[in-house]
């Protein structure tokens, strides 16, 4: 059996991060990791992102969200979302998969979708087949949806400091990205599971924490 690809999804300030690292640690202090590791069904956990899970994606990953010589066309963009992914496949994901790794990503395909296809209004079946060519099919086993609407999402944001490129995006465009999250979710209802991300974040982990037990039940069985 090859390893897992659990990836978080959603809109800007929807707490992806937060909820991975805190999904992280539960795996780990639940004894679900210990489990898996003494059947020997996965080797280690891994946690990586997109874009800049690799050394050449932590340039793009500047590129893409805080280049400022110049505007990034729309094409472009994509075109270097696409490339980033295609060295996270090749040179992570994959690889570690092979080893029977458990991996928790931050955003993947689904967030191209919905930024580039719904966002910025790009061809859909052009995106499909850049994710075929970047991915050579890789999909997600399980994808966290974190839930949130846009202006809550982008309030947090400004709260943080300094928006990125994309952050600094206007209403419009992110509304367009939260309706890309939601038909994807209704169009994978087993692959994507939908987490109501406005409840207060301990709420938020714990409709995780039990969608991922659900999950990882269904891969490997009752953890003993």
């Amino acid at each position: 059996m090859s390893g897992r690809l659990i990836v978080f999804e959603g809109v800007e300030g929807g707490g992806k991060t937060t909820q991975l690292e805190r999904s992280r640690q539960w795996l780990i202090d639940s004894g679900w990791l210990a489990f898996l590791q003494s059947n020997g069904w996965v080797q280690q956990l891994v946690v990586t992102r997109e874009p800049g899970g690799t050394n050449l994606g932590q340039g793009l990953r500047q590129l893409l969200l805080h280049a400022t010589q110049e505007p990034i066309q729309d094409r472009a963009e994509l075109l270097l979302y696409a490339a980033d992914r295609a060295q996270h496949v090749e040179g992570v994901l994959r690889p570690q998969l092979t080893q029977k790794n458990l991996i928790l990503c931050d955003r993947y395909t689904d967030s191209t979708i919905a930024y580039q296809g719904y966002g910025r209004g790009l061809d859909q079946v052009l995106i499909e087949q850049l994710n075929q060519i970047a991915t050579n099919g890789l999909q997600s086993d399980l994808t966290l949806w974190l839930d949130l609407d846009v202006k809550i999402g982008l309030a947090r944001t400004h709260q943080r400091g300094k928006a990125d490129r994309i952050e600094q995006a206007d209403l419009n465009f992110h509304e367009r990205v939260q309706q890309g999250f939601t038909a994807l979710a209704q169009a994978h209802p087993h692959r994507i599971a939908r987490i109501n991300a406005t409840q207060p974040e301990a709420a938020v982990f714990q409709e995780i924490q039990t969608t991922l037990s659900d999950r990882l039940t269904e891969w490997y069985g009752k953890k003993e």
